[in-house]
């Protein structure tokens, strides 16, 4: 291959997709290291100090007096900083690429209309190459997980797990926990869960702005110990009502404080992938809940299957003083907080307290452009409200959380057991089969939220559950196999957790800015948990009185949905990556100057020349030996079957 065709070759594929493939990730590595990152490109000095509170000093003037500068890639995590709401949902990583992509494209635009006589080849190709090192900076914060933040992902999946389990925990007892006692009671008894829940939601996040998010998540933490000692040792089915609340109420509590206090101690490009595995630890908890039944449902020894919640939340406190402090709530109180300053040295593996002061700056930045203008959440929601494309999206996202609910997903989690029951031998086995798909069917909607619309999801998922839901009716009816019941069940999971199950949060990330974000996120969870509610109450009297009817609702409401999703929701993929570029030009044309690095601006061109020229070296060496891969098996000189 010649060197032009090998560029020509970078070029394309880098100006297509920003250097993402192979070839360029391996040709740039040593460029990268030889050059000392974007730094080598040029520096944005600081040419007016943001009028912020709080703003260290450092931030804009060293410590000689002269401005101080942010190397691209600096630059880069303070767009991100301001841009990803503080808060770790399943699905925000496309948000995170999006944001790291378009600042990318920025500098690099910025960067070489300060170049001189470059033909439009060469502009090109050094925007690729700049844009593929600051990227390659800006993206190694995701590569940096500290032992404190492993402590603390370790707690508050711990509590999302539990969330998960005692979701699914009252599926299978429900003959052998003091037989004998009403279909009243036993509803009650699982829909207390989600009584609890709304409460939960509200307190937690006082208690978290009171506290802070370490006390309350400790405090969190005591109530699930709670609601799993009283459980366990229940004397009756009133008692289990009482300790289902509390659990609830913990359950609650743990849905709104864990995606804030995770968001806040992890980087922005961190923020997604934890929101993931959180979501992850609750889907893995109802799974845990139906393994479990095999050896525990029964009259002897289903307290053990309550005892877990107890014993998990002890291992949680056992964990407990390692867990560190919110800087960001720390910063808030008192933005000279050392204490705040030291654990963000401890949570980012910094060494040097000029890193430390720039990471402040960044909290500092991200805050003021994500800080509620408004004292109250209620003041908040009104002044969404007030606004007419607020007001839409608003009501948009409570819809969805409606629809979530009375889909009937969790009359599934709750009381598939029974639903079964008849349908196949073992119901227990139905029931284990659907938590594990539930598993799978998570991980396949992580990879369409990279590839998909919101909206588009949001229609498969709801009309693939409309059909699964017919299927069932048919098949309980009898005119379908009850084998297809089942089948039918899975695929209703499946269609469920790649759209209603978490679009509904991710959205509410997504479109709204970080000032409404938390919010719009407290509204959404009472709502979703009040719907929770109603659904675990009257399944059980929807299942009795409909009988092969009782998914018949749920298809009403995801026809629905279907309709509301065509015809009234926006796509709700959030801010464009053009519209990011003009804000961020915007933005920082009057407050940054970009200066060229004069003294290393040829080593970018020298470096992936030598980088060229290395590999040209290599695909000879490998021609001559015989090596060399042309796409094809070369002709064997010796063989019989070669063309004269």
């Amino acid at each position: 291959m010649r060197a032009n065709e090998t560029t020509e070759l970078l070029s394309g594929g880098e100006r297509e997709g920003y250097g993402k493939s192979e070839l360029a990730r391996n040709v740039r590595s040593a460029s990268v290291g030889a050059l000392g990152g974007s730094s080598s490109l040029g520096n944005f000095r600081i040419a007016e100090q943001p009028k912020i509170n709080g703003l260290p000093k450092a931030y804009s003037v060293s410590a000689d007096g002269t401005p101080s500068y942010l190397s691209p890639s600096e630059l880069g995590r303070q767009e991100l900083y301001s841009h990803v709401p503080f808060t770790a949902v399943f699905g925000l990583q496309k948000l995170e690429r999006t944001i790291s992509d378009a600042f990318a494209h920025y500098a690099a635009e910025v960067d070489v209309s300060t170049q001189k006589g470059l033909s439009p080849e060469e502009r090109d190709l050094r925007a690729s190459r700049a844009s593929m090192i600051i990227l390659d900076e800006i993206e190694f914060d995701a590569q940096v997980v500290t032992t404190p933040l492993v402590f603390a992902i370790i707690v508050a999946a711990a509590s999302q797990f539990l969330v998960g389990y005692n979701t699914g925990v009252m599926n299978a007892p429900e003959k052998v926990v003091f037989p004998g006692h009403s279909t009243a009671l036993w509803s009650l008894a699982v829909a207390a869960f989600a009584v609890g829940g709304p409460f939960g939601a509200i307190v937690g996040g006082k208690m978290a702005d009171q506290r802070g998010r370490r006390g309350a998540l400790l405090l969190d933490t005591w109530t699930f110990m709670l609601g799993g000692f009283l459980q366990t040792i229940a004397p009756d089915m009133y008692t289990i009502i009482i300790a289902r609340f509390i659990i609830g109420f913990a359950s609650g509590y743990s849905s709104v404080l864990v995606p804030i206090y995770l968001g806040e101690l992890a980087p922005p490009t961190l923020r997604g992938l934890l929101g993931t595995l959180t979501q992850f630890a609750l889907v893995i908890g109802i799974l845990f809940a139906d393994l479990l039944a095999f050896p525990f449902a029964t009259e002897n020894s289903w307290r053990v299957l309550f005892s877990v919640t107890l014993m998990i939340s002890m291992l949680q406190l056992l964990f407990s003083p390692f867990l560190l402090e919110s800087p960001r709530w720390l910063l808030n109180r008192d933005p000279n907080s050392l204490r705040a300053r030291y654990i963000i040295k401890r949570l980012r593996g910094l060494r040097h307290d000029h890193e430390v002061e720039a990471e402040v700056g960044n909290f500092v930045i991200g805050e003021a452009a994500q800080h509620q203008t408004e004292p109250t959440t209620n003041a908040v929601l009104q002044e969404m409200l007030s606004h007419r494309k607020l007001r839409k999206l608003l009501l948009s996202c409570i819809i969805l959380q409606v629809v979530q609910q009375f889909s009937g997903i969790n009359a599934v989690f709750y009381y598939s057991t029974s639903f079964f029951d008849g349908i196949i031998d073992n119901p227990l086995v139905g029931t284990t089969i659907v938590g594990a798909v539930n598993v799978l069917a998570t991980y396949v909607a992580l990879l369409l939220m990279d590839s998909c619309g919101r909206k588009s999801l949001i229609l498969w998922s709801s009309g693939g559950m409309f059909l699964s839901c017919v299927v069932i009716v048919l098949s309980l009816k009898g005119i379908l196999g009850n084998m297809l019941a089942l089948v039918a069940v899975n695929v209703y999971v499946c269609f469920f957790e790649i759209g209603l199950g978490p679009i509904p949060w991710l959205i509410v990330a997504e479109m709204f800015e970080g000032k409404y974000v938390a919010s719009a996120m407290s509204l959404c969870s009472q709502v979703n948990w009040a719907c929770n509610f109603i659904i675990g109450l009257a399944f059980p009297y929807m299942n009795e009185y409909l009988g092969p009817y009782s998914f018949g609702p749920f298809g009403l409401v995801l026809a629905f949905a279907f309709l509301f999703a065509l015809f009234v929701l926006p796509e709700t993929q959030g801010t464009t990556p053009e519209e990011l570029i003009a804000e961020m030009t915007r933005r920082n044309s009057r407050s940054m100057v970009y200066e060229v690095n004069e003294e290393d601006a040829g080593a970018i061109d020298l470096e992936w020349r030598k980088a060229m020229e290395q590999l040209m070296e290599e695909e000879q060496t490998q021609m001559q030996t015989g090596t060399y891969d042309y796409g094809f098996k070369p002709i064997d000189g010796n063989s019989e079957n070669n063309f004269i």
